[in-house]
């Protein structure tokens, strides 16, 4: 564990440098494909360290298809961010993200592997890559991006929409008014041809 942990921290330092890239916001997909790909690693840590491969590797088949959504949402936004340097900026998001996994495991000492044995049980149990996502939110597990979630746009042409249907009157439909004249209207057309004879004979 020494060893590798040593190797990580090396590579991680060597990456680290004071020209790395302000992390821009993240949107909620890109936010739910960083906390699946930090459980993702984080299994792949207890996996080396507590001798689980076995668990990480069925984990990795029952949610094959949310692994790869998480890891090209995390790969789109890098592009997004970092342009042409977007697979080194990865690269060193990948290595920092299981180096300070590493490091907090050094710091439960023997205790890491009994508080993350449940881990992998917990994650077979997850049905959906949100699922996972909140999985990895409620264990706290590490996660060494200092990017936040983006604010919520305002939905102002909802709200407008809603008040200028809510401001015009709405007329009274009355299907009966127009039947009514028109049978108004008969009864005096007969009575006007019923006068006319009776004129005639004056």
């Amino acid at each position: 564990m020494t060893r590798k942990t040593a190797l990580l921290a090396g590579v991680a330092a060597a990456l680290i440098g004071p020209g790395a890239a302000i992390a821009a916001c993240l949107q909620p997909a890109e936010k739910t494909a960083f906390d699946v790909r930090a459980l993702q690693s984080q299994l792949m840590v207890v996996a080396l360290t507590c001798q689980q491969q076995d668990d990480y590797n069925n984990f990795v088949r029952r949610h094959m298809n949310e692994l790869n959504n998480a890891q090209r949402g995390v790969t789109s936004y890098h592009r997004r961010v970092h342009g042409a340097q977007h697979q080194r900026q990865l690269d060193l998001y990948i290595t920092n993200l299981a180096n300070s996994q590493m490091q907090a495991g050094i710091t439960r000492g023997s205790f890491f592997c009994r508080e993350q044995a449940p881990l992998f049980q917990m994650a077979m149990q997850a049905n959906t890559r949100e699922e996972l996502a909140n999985l990895a939110v409620q264990r706290q597990i590490p996660q060494p991006l200092g990017a936040e979630p983006c604010p919520a746009t305002p939905q102002r042409q909802q709200g407008t929409t809603q008040a200028r249907t809510q401001s015009q009157p709405q007329r009274p439909s009355n299907p009966q008014a127009q039947p009514q004249r028109q049978a108004n209207a008969q009864p005096q057309r007969q009575a006007s041809q019923q006068a006319q004879p009776a004129s005639a004979t004056r």
